[in-house]
Order: structure tokens, then sequence, then C-alpha cells
């Protein structure tokens, strides 16, 4: 071999060896540069990882329990409320108390859920003693049996309200006719429309001692807090 041939075949040799040099170098130090990338960026939380769990909860915050879901809790203004009872589904009908009292100044309204589902009696029965009447009966505020609760009633089931017709002895009038309305879940609101209860007695003398109570489902519970006024 002349030495011109031997000048560029050492040259070539050399150019391989330098080639093969940088390629053995190269994935290595990219390697250790992606890996110690994320150590420079602490406080971030990345991807779960098969096998493991990456979480962006706070220490000490409430994490989703394993079967939980999301939704309306049972008995609030959701999808699964159960709906105000209104007069259309429901039996209404008052008596005397005692029923063989001589006069009719102690009443019990009664209501039945005459439908084929539950539904939620709100506050007490907003009541009018007669035609004329200017303004609904006053509550007796204490007989809330379960105070912000409403009462709920399955098909044929019955709720209660006590009402003192007179008991002031002041600005007595006749009355014909006792007026009923619903309320409804929100506060002021009402529920259905307004229907006459059947009168025990032709005439009720009432006054402006009148009251009623909350709906209960013990009739005995309400009557009390009227019987001895």
């Amino acid at each position: 071999m002349n030495t011109a041939a031997w000048k560029s075949w050492a040259g070539g040799a050399a150019v391989v060896a330098a080639l093969l040099g940088t390629t053995a170098c190269g994935p290595d130090a990219a390697e250790d540069s992606a890996t110690a990338a994320p150590s420079d960026r602490a406080g971030t939380t990345g991807p779960a990882k098969p096998g493991g769990a990456a979480s962006a909860t706070p220490d000490g915050a409430d994490s989703p329990k394993p079967g939980a879901t999301s939704g309306t809790p049972a008995g609030s203004d959701g999808p699964t409320a159960v709906a105000a009872c209104t007069t259309e589904h429901l039996a209404v009908s008052a008596r005397k108390e005692p029923a063989d009292a001589t006069t009719a100044r102690h009443l019990l309204i009664t209501v039945q859920n005459a439908g084929d589902k539950a539904c939620a009696l709100y506050g007490y029965p907003r009541v009018r003693l007669g035609a004329d009447a200017q303004a609904t009966v006053p509550v007796i505020k204490d007989s809330d049996p379960d105070p912000g609760k409403p009462v709920t009633l399955a098909p044929g089931d019955e709720a209660h309200a006590a009402l003192l017709v007179s008991g002031g002895a002041r600005d007595e009038y006749e009355a014909k006719s006792i007026r009923l309305t619903l309320q409804g879940r929100t506060p002021g609101s009402t529920a259905g429309r307004a229907v006459d209860v059947p009168m025990p007695v032709r005439t009720l003398y009432a006054d402006d001692g009148q009251l009623v109570t909350y709906w209960t489902t013990a009739s005995g519970a309400a009557l009390d807090f009227i019987m001895s006024k």
C-alpha cells in the first residue's frame, strides 16, 4: 500500500471511531437528564403510574370513598324529595272535641292521604273562620312536634291540627265556613287550592282568641294545646 492510500484509510477509520463514541455516550446523557428533571420541579403532581395512584388531594383533605356517588341527599329539595301534599289528594274533615260538647269551641281538623304516593305536610294549616275573615288563624308556636321538618304521610295515613274557635271573649262573630289552605315547601308558599272543610255544626261562634296548632300525627298531642283554653 502506498503512502497516499494509507493516509486515506487511516483518516476514514478515525471518523468511524469518533462516530461510534458519540453514539454510545448520547442515550446515557439524555437518560440522565430526563431522570434528574422531575426533582427540579418539587411540589407538582404527575399522572398516575400503573400499579400506583397519584392524587392532587392536599394532605388531610377528604378523598372520594369507593362506591360513593354524588347527588341529592335524601330528604332534600331535589328529585328524591317527597312532594308536598295538596288538597286535591287529601280527604279533609273536622269534628268537635269532645264529641258530646254542647259548644263547638275545640275542633280537630284531620287530613288523610287519599292518593297513591307519599306526600309531605308543611307547617300548619292556614285557616280562615267565616267568609269575611280578614286574616288566618294564628298558630301556637310551641305546638310544632319537630321544628323545621314536615309530616310525611304514606297513602292512607292521617295528620291532625287542633283548632280553638273562641277563647278571647272579644269581637265574637258567627262563622259558617272553615276555609283551609296548605303550606308549600318554600316559606310563604301554598300547596294546591283552598278548600272548605265540612262544618261539624251549622254555625261557629268565633272570636279574637282563635288559635291553631302545627300538623302532627298524634291527635291527642295537638288537642293538649287547646283543651285547657
